[in-house]
């Protein structure tokens, strides 16, 4: 029997202990898959293989991948099911990859519509990826994952723009691994075109300097500023037209991020405030990373 969705009625995800959360808003998520026809692929935190991640925490939030013709279809039974979306595809990261979603009993959710780090087109990695999915249970609800190879390309993806513990992360998960699974790692790479990311995770992102991506890559692995950040996405813009998107938002000022920090809405004056702050504030940064 499929288990009860919760709505916003309930109690609040405070009071569920964290492990039950996540593998509860697991099963929920993927009844509301199931019950659209949206097919999804539950990803990161509990979901890994514990091969590849041992004693490694559960995480604090739901991560899956959607098929990409399935991503509208899915927002809106979310939606209908109380989920609330925190921040946008728009103005969540630098990739617009994922959108966040916030539930009063299951917490968060991040609904990726690619993955960044993998370059091949999303419809063709989402068929790749499910091709070769396993099922792990949560809940008593059966939840498709992407195969052991497939897992560990996505952590070493996710880890070259995550920080240096997920990098050493990485690092001692290549170490362990067996050379046949080196070898099913090296192909899954090379199938999704997921080389530069993967390489950035092990600290060789400078092999790629020529890459489209490569400016973009170096701004979110080492910690660059806003300007190294837009001019990367600039540098990574596929034709004219996404070029002149991220022209149009460079100077704007992000909303979503300013309410989260404000933990309001934030008024005409806090983001006329914002836009003539954030000058100073990367002034200050390059001054200091010159220093540096």
């Amino acid at each position: 029997m499929e288990p009860e969705i919760a709505t916003s009625a309930a109690p609040r995800s405070a009071q569920v202990p964290l492990a039950v959360r996540l593998h509860l808003g697991r099963a929920a998520v993927q009844t509301i898959a199931h019950r659209v026809g949206a097919d999804l692929l539950h990803i990161k935190g509990d979901t890994v293989d514990p091969t590849l991640r041992p004693g490694r925490p559960a995480g604090s939030d739901v991560d899956v991948l959607v098929r990409p013709a399935h991503v509208v279809v899915l927002d809106s039974a979310l939606r209908r099911h109380g989920w609330s979306v925190y921040s946008t595809f728009r103005g969540g990261s630098p990739f617009g990859h994922a959108q966040t979603y916030r539930h009063d009993v299951w917490g968060y959710l991040d609904l990726h519509r690619f993955f960044p780090g993998i370059e091949l087109d999303a419809a063709s990695a989402f068929a790749r990826l499910w091709r070769d999915r396993a099922s792990v249970t949560f809940g008593g609800v059966a939840c498709a994952v992407p195969g052991v190879a497939a897992q560990a390309t996505i952590l070493a993806v996710n880890a070259a723009r995550a920080g240096a513990y997920a990098r050493t992360e990485v690092d001692q998960m290549w170490r362990d691994a067996t050379p046949r699974l080196r070898a099913a790692i090296d192909r899954e790479v090379r199938a999704l075109d997921a080389r530069l990311a993967f390489d950035a995770a092990f600290g060789e992102l400078e092999r790629h300097r020529g890459a489209r991506t490569y400016r973009l890559w170096k701004a979110v692995s080492d910690g660059g500023g806003r300007a190294e950040e837009w001019w990367g996405r600039l540098r990574a813009s596929r034709g004219i037209r996404e070029a002149f998107d991220v022209l149009v938002l460079a100077p704007q000022v992000n909303t979503e991020v300013l309410s989260h920090r404000l933990g309001r809405t934030p008024t005409r004056s806090d983001v006329i405030g914002e836009f003539f702050r954030r000058p100073l504030r990367g002034a200050r940064r390059i001054g200091t990373r010159h220093r540096r």
